[in-house]
């Protein structure tokens, strides 16, 4: 059983005070909340955690397989006719009833019952994994869903920026036609870069807003929540001592699980070949039981008399069941298990090779991730000084429209690469530890 985290209890207490939320109010969350909202109300990790105790329900009913069971019985006779005892006695059976308990307890049955055992424990421990792969699954979720809305979040800030520019740009060339300094011409084409960047804008905005919603759903709020992401300084450090070991992934876990489980398979199949012991006790009590007739009185007169039965026993046995002949069904049971084991020992070695180009592939993203943001960043340093240039040489009348216009292009080009290299490392980063198995809250 894990025990109850105290993040567990604040999440409870983040989503208590958040249920009442309506769409003009603002939800302001950090990755850790996500996460611990995102746990809290995943179905799938809610059906993993019943999965859990279901599993440990049956570890527990394995054990009592090998404690003694207890049986009662009664039984009532109606509706049966006398039973004529020679010429003068008769046994009545009408109303008689019986009441016992029956004792069984295993002493060999061929290694089933340990194999049984097993299995039950190997399936507590794939249980166990199957909820931490899928605990994994959810906070890779969430953080795909954060830091993709800070993404989106971010450019429409950029994009609304770029719009401030683009219209004190309009305002002074405007001025600059007033006073014959610039053209009809250049007016134009700063109006039809307004339109192209107002498109834009919308674009990014639209999908804003589905990443919002993509959130609330990730994370269980109402859809018309506002959602404000306060972990919005990214910072990437160098990738260090990358480890490529998949021994800890749940996947892994769950394939060796299985090859366990296979063996235990062909232990519970030999067991039908192997004879089977067990002790049985028993007490019958019996009553109502009775004979009627006529005897003798000792003196030759024949009198009716009427006697009741009513009694108990005991009795014991040991039961020894050997099978002998069943047309080699259980020498094909056998077969058929160990086959079953090749093809879980196969998967094993496959499913090993691709979790470990899977691992590979991730440590790859995270060091490309980091140059990219090197990369992004030198190019955004390099597009805001070409701005700068390009803003007093074309105030100076140095350089044409065009170039300007380019300049800003470039630099919202710019802008939009280096956050989009931010983000995603952040979610390399998330890929990495899911990879390697390592990724826990």
């Amino acid at each position: 059983m894990r025990k109850i985290h105290w993040k567990y209890i604040v999440c409870c207490a983040v989503m208590f005070c958040t249920s009442g939320l309506s769409a003009q109010q603002t939800l302001r969350l950090t990755q850790t909340e996500c996460r611990e909202m995102a746990l809290a109300n995943n179905e799938k990790l809610k059906q993993s955690d019943n999965a859990l105790h279901q599993a440990e329900l049956d570890r527990q009913i394995a054990k009592t397989s090998f404690l003694p069971s207890f049986d009662g019985s009664a039984t009532g006779i109606y509706g049966v006719p006398d039973t004529e005892i020679g010429e003068t006695m008769k046994l009545q059976m009408r109303g008689t009833y019986m009441a016992g308990i029956n004792l069984v307890q295993p002493l060999y049955t061929g290694g089933k019952l340990l194999a049984g055992k097993r299995l039950a424990e190997i399936a507590k421990e794939t249980a166990t994994e199957q909820n931490r792969m899928t605990r994994m699954d959810v906070l890779v979720e969430a953080d795909n869903a954060y830091w993709t809305y800070i993404a989106v979040r971010q450019k429409v800030k950029m994009m609304s920026s770029y719009h401030r520019q683009m219209d004190t740009l309009y305002n002074q060339t405007r001025a600059a036609v007033e006073t014959g300094m610039a053209t009809e011409n250049d007016l134009l084409r700063i109006e039809a870069k307004r339109t192209e960047i107002h498109y834009q804008m919308q674009k990014v905005e639209n999908g804003a807003d589905l990443c919002r919603l993509s959130l609330c759903q990730v994370i269980g709020v109402d859809f018309s929540t506002q959602i404000e992401a306060v972990d919005t300084v990214l910072t990437a450090s160098e990738p260090d001592k990358l480890v490529s070991d998949i021994y800890e992934r749940p996947e892994l876990n769950l394939l060796e699980k299985q090859v366990s489980a296979g063996k235990e398979q062909i232990k519970m199949a030999r067991s039908e070949m192997l004879p089977t012991v067990a002790l049985t006790g028993n007490y019958m009590y019996y009553g109502n039981l009775n004979l009627k007739g006529m005897a003798d009185d000792g003196s030759g007169t024949m009198v009716p008399f009427k006697q009741e039965y009513r009694d108990g026993m005991w009795m014991a046995m040991l039961t020894v069941k050997v099978p002998l002949f069943h047309w080699g069904a259980n020498m094909k049971k056998i077969r058929k298990a160990r086959l079953e084991l090749r093809n879980y020992e196969l998967e094993l070695q496959r499913n090993s090779r691709l979790m470990s180009i899977e691992v590979q592939q991730a440590i790859r993203n995270l060091q490309d991730g980091f140059h990219l943001i090197s990369t992004a960043r030198k190019g955004l340093e390099q597009a805001e000084e070409n701005l700068r240039v390009m803003r007093n040489r074309y105030t100076e009348q140095m350089a044409p429209l065009t170039d300007l216009l380019d300049a800003q292009s470039q630099w919202q080009q710019a802008r939009s690469n280096l956050i989009e290299a931010q983000t995603q490392y952040k979610i390399y980063e998330t890929q990495y530890l899911r990879a390697i198995g390592a990724l826990d809250f």
